[in-house]
């Protein structure tokens, strides 16, 4: 099935009760066609896991911003970082940041495969080797790219710190001490700029597929992660 069927099929006809209205319920099939076919903006590449909204609110580009995370129930707060980089150094960027955390992480896989819009399920697999967990991750870089249902997180078990590969493939890095991750955002080539807005920030669609649902579940498996 191709990447422009898996976003006609699986997202706006697939459980279409389910979804909220949206703009591109006014858009013709040429119109609605062409908008789903282009995934480059200027040197900015999209994987196949999204596309931004028909009116382009929000136009993706590369780069991250430093934000402040506020616990809605303690009030505590912890340093973000935020990044929108281009599809074809994305998985790169994502594998470095891991680095950070240490020998060993805690992993979460995210999956929004069965939720209903805007929700999605969290499944936890604490104490991995990081190597290992690398490793891994590499044999399912296809999924994590290009399956907009899936996310992955890993943390360090001994503090706060985290990086999150989210399903709109973004990148999110919290943590006390944000300047090792920031290296490494540098190190890319991205540059910082806290006026940057990302395309989950404004309506925009989604895509998934049988197979990805089916690779999610293999991930999960040789991650050692239980339903």
């Amino acid at each position: 099935m191709s990447f422009l069927q898996r976003f006609i099929e699986r997202v706006l006809r697939t459980n279409t009760t389910r979804m909220p209205r949206t703009s591109f319920d006014d858009l013709s099939q040429e119109e609605l066609d062409a908008h789903l076919q282009v995934g480059r903006y200027g040197d900015f590449a999209l994987t196949d896991a999204i596309r931004p909204s028909f009116g382009l609110d929000i136009i993706p580009r590369q780069g991250y911003r430093r934000d402040l995370y506020r616990d809605p129930e303690s009030g505590n707060t912890m340093p973000v970082l935020a990044a929108s980089v281009s599809s074809e150094k994305l998985f790169d960027v994502f594998m470095d940041l891991l680095d950070p955390l240490g020998d060993e992480v805690d992993v979460v896989m995210e999956s929004s495969h069965d939720s209903e819009p805007g929700q999605h399920a969290d499944l936890y697999r604490e104490h991995m080797d990081t190597v290992i967990f690398k490793s891994t991750l590499y044999d399912f870089e296809e999924l994590l790219l290009n399956d907009g249902c899936t996310g992955v997180a890993a943390l360090n078990p001994d503090g706060p710190m985290e990086v999150q590969f989210d399903e709109h493939k973004l990148l999110f890095v919290y943590a006390h001490d944000l300047e090792p991750f920031e290296e490494i955002l540098r190190e890319h080539g991205l540059r910082r700029d806290d006026t940057i807005k990302f395309i989950s920030e404004a309506e925009h669609l989604h895509s998934t597929d049988d197979v990805y649902r089916e690779q999610f579940d293999e991930l999960r498996y040789r991650l050692g992660i239980d339903v």
